[in-house]
């Protein structure tokens, strides 16, 4: 767990890895200010930061508008460690073709702090799907995405989320108390699901299922959703849960991993 009283505790260092967190895919850069709000740091610590980080050629900053934006230096260290994750070259195939043949957007999520980011999206080249973008951030909700996540989780893994969580607990609550009905449909279907407006946040159906790679801490999930237009929740349930399933399922052969949650409670002890 992170302790921020451990002498080791790089302070410095984790602020300035927040500083380069708060960027989104949908920013056209960011003010000192904006950093700010979204960190919660001081602006004149922000000011520090971003100077240095911009020395570094982590962040460049525009003299159009005064404006961070990632710099190459980032960009160069994010190729390394999406490279790292071998797994995603026969995912790319396998999802892609999955995207096609059943209209719905597929999309890669990994954990970070509160929320899950995606890293990966496959779009269905002839169909209009939902949008969602590499760098978006899904929060701890009743997500079929987050779902899928904490019945994978390990219970450490799941302490470690509640520590890095904030102090509205609420959702994550819900989460945790519906771990043992998610890690049973997993078992029994291979997938969870929520469907739009099902007591869900979201505006489309989905289907998940998580994947364990040892070259990850935690588990990752792939994510099937398409508008309730494109594909109903019938359909998501009969077709496309049981595809991603077996997808993921492939790719486990394929990259020898096993599987993320045919274990019990007791083997985590």
């Amino acid at each position: 767990m992170t302790d921020l009283n451990d002498p080791r505790f790089a302070t410095t260092l984790a602020r300035g890895l927040s500083v380069l967190r708060a960027f989104r895919v949908t920013d056209d850069g960011l003010s000192n200010g904006e950093i700010a709000q979204r960190t919660g740091l001081p602006k004149s610590t922000v000011s520090r930061l971003t100077f240095t980080l911009g020395q570094l050629g982590y962040l460049v900053q525009s003299p159009r508008d005064d404006r961070f934006r990632p710099g190459p230096t980032l960009v160069a260290v994010g190729h390394v460690a999406a490279a790292s994750l071998s797994f995603l070259v026969p995912a790319h195939d396998l999802m892609q073709r999955l995207a096609e043949e059943t209209g719905t957007l597929v999309v890669l999520a990994v954990r970070d702090g509160d929320k899950l980011v995606l890293i990966r999206t496959w779009r269905p080249t002839q169909v209009a799907s939902i949008w969602l973008e590499v760098g978006q951030r899904i929060p701890l909700q009743p997500f079929s995405s987050t779902r899928a996540f904490i019945a994978a989780a390990t219970p450490g893994e799941i302490a470690q989320v509640c520590v890095e969580h904030p102090a509205a607990r609420e959702p994550l609550d819900l989460l945790l108390q519906d771990r043992g009905a998610s890690r049973e449909a997993l078992t029994r279907r291979g997938f969870v699901s929520a469907p739009a407006g099902s007591g869900t946040p979201a505006a489309y159906n989905a289907v998940s299922v998580p994947f364990r790679s040892s070259n990850l801490a935690e588990p990752v999930v792939f994510t099937c959703g398409a508008l309730p237009t494109e594909a109903s929740s019938d359909r998501m349930d009969s077709e496309v849960g049981p595809r991603l399933a077996a997808a993921v399922r492939t790719l486990e052969r394929l990259t020898g991993q096993g599987p993320s949650v045919i274990r019990t409670e007791a083997e985590y002890a």
